[in-house]
């Protein structure tokens, strides 16, 4: 099965089969994020690039900590998967390292 991942509206969405799946403005939990917080509620700003491998698609992603400010690149993150029947959002998006 080939499912095509890529960024989409100048950062703003991963698109998923060509249909917006992911998208900015969402809050995740996540383990040493863009800053030097263990853990840290981060606004999702943008996504620079989404790769699917194995069924599980990743995006390189840019937020902001909503602890202690700070805004950057977060890295790679594992927003969801595609199987037979489809793509599946994440229930909890985790860095990948």
């Amino acid at each position: 099965m080939d499912t095509s991942v890529r960024v989409f509206d100048d950062g703003a969405w991963i698109s998923v089969g060509g249909d917006r799946a992911v998208g900015v403005a969402d809050v995740w939990r996540l383990d040493a994020a863009c800053c030097d917080c263990d853990r840290s509620d981060v606004l999702v700003e943008a996504f620079e690039k989404a790769r699917r491998e194995d069924g599980i698609v990743e995006a390189r992603t840019v937020g902001r900590c909503l602890d202690c400010g700070a805004s950057g690149r977060v890295g790679w993150v594992r927003v969801g998967h595609v199987d037979e029947d489809g793509f599946a959002v994440a229930e909890r998006p985790a860095r990948v390292e």
